[in-house]
């Protein structure tokens, strides 16, 4: 696991799919073909990697309520329709942090970033985003995940 880093993102353009229910269960397989399909339909150029919102905290929140947006970068203009939504995501600046492993060790790698959040003196911003730079692969009966783990902060 990399260090964490302050940066700042640049605004971006996102389509996504909502889906609603615990985070081991979203359906990237189905999610992520479909909105480059979509991207194809409606004539918008996507970027490369997906990007993951998750709303809510799992230790907070009932997981079989928890909000994702599976989601890509997109260039173009577009109306979001009944299946895929548009959003304008703001530059930000965002504690980073490059992560390969498997889904289990999330909560960990979270717990890590909460703490440098709380010993370097800023509060959570808003959702996490977890920008992935390759497809997860299956590897000895777990998906290994290959992500930049990015969470908007703010100083106290």
């Amino acid at each position: 696991m990399d260090k964490i880093k302050i940066q700042k993102n640049k605004p971006m353009k996102l389509a996504y799919i909502e889906y609603i229910g615990k985070y081991d269960t979203v359906p990237f397989d189905k999610y992520i073909p479909r909105l480059y399909e979509w991207a194809k339909e409606n004539k918008v150029r996507p970027g490369f990697k997906n990007i993951n919102v998750y709303h809510d905290d799992p230790n907070e929140k009932t997981p079989s309520e928890c909000k994702t947006w599976v989601g890509i970068p997109i260039n173009g203009e577009v109306e979001s329709d009944n299946e895929v939504k548009i959003e304008e995501i703001q530059e930000m600046e965002v504690a980073s942090l490059k992560f390969k492993g498997p889904a289990s060790e999330y909560e960990q790698v979270y717990q890590k970033i909460n703490v440098w959040i709380e010993e370097n003196g800023y509060n959570w911003a808003g959702p996490s985003f977890e920008v992935c730079s390759k497809k997860p692969k299956m590897k000895n009966g777990e998906m290994i995940f290959t992500t930049t783990i990015q969470v908007p902060i703010k100083k106290k």
